[in-house]
C-alpha cells in the first residue's frame, strides 16, 4: 500500500520555494479578507511598529515589541486554520470541536497578553 501523501511534497528546489510563496500569500490574502481579527491584529502591527521606531529604545528592545505584535498575528493565523479544519470536518456542534476552536482562541489570548505585557516592560522601564 501507498503512504498518502500531498502532490505538492514531491516539488524542489526553486519549484518548492516559488509554490510555497504563492501559498503564503494566498494565506494571507484569505487571513486579510475573511479575518477580522487578523485585520485589527495587522493594523495593531503597523501601528506598533511605527510607535515602536520612533520611541528612543534599543534595537533589542523595538525588536521584542515588533516581534510579540508579530507573534500574535502567528497565533491568529493558526487558530484560524484550526477553525476551518474543524469546519470543514463538520459545521454541527461538538464538545470536542468546541474545545479545538477554545483552545485556539486562549492562545491567542495569551500571545496578546504576553505582546500587552512586552510593551508595559519595556515602556514603563524606559519612561517612567
Amino acid at each position: 500500500m501507498e503512504p498518502m501523501t500531498s502532490e505538492f511534497k514531491g516539488k524542489r528546489g526553486w519549484r518548492r520555494i516559488v509554490t510555497a510563496t504563492a501559498n503564503t500569500t494566498d494565506g494571507l490574502v484569505s487571513a486579510w479578507r475573511n479575518e477580522s481579527a487578523f485585520r485589527q491584529e495587522t493594523v495593531a502591527l503597523l501601528v506598533g511598529s511605527v510607535v515602536a521606531f520612533l520611541l528612543k529604545i534599543s534595537a533589542f528592545e523595538r525588536f521584542v515589541l515588533i516581534g510579540v505584535l508579530v507573534l500574535v498575528l502567528i497565533v491568529e493565523l493558526i487558530n484560524s486554520a484550526l477553525e476551518a479544519v474543524v469546519d470543514r470536518i463538520s459545521l454541527e456542534r461538538h464538545p470536542l470541536s468546541k474545545n479545538a476552536k477554545d483552545f485556539g482562541s486562549a492562545a491567542v489570548a495569551l500571545a496578546i497578553g504576553l505582546a500587552t505585557a512586552a510593551w508595559v516592560v519595556v515602556l514603563y522601564n524606559r519612561f517612567l
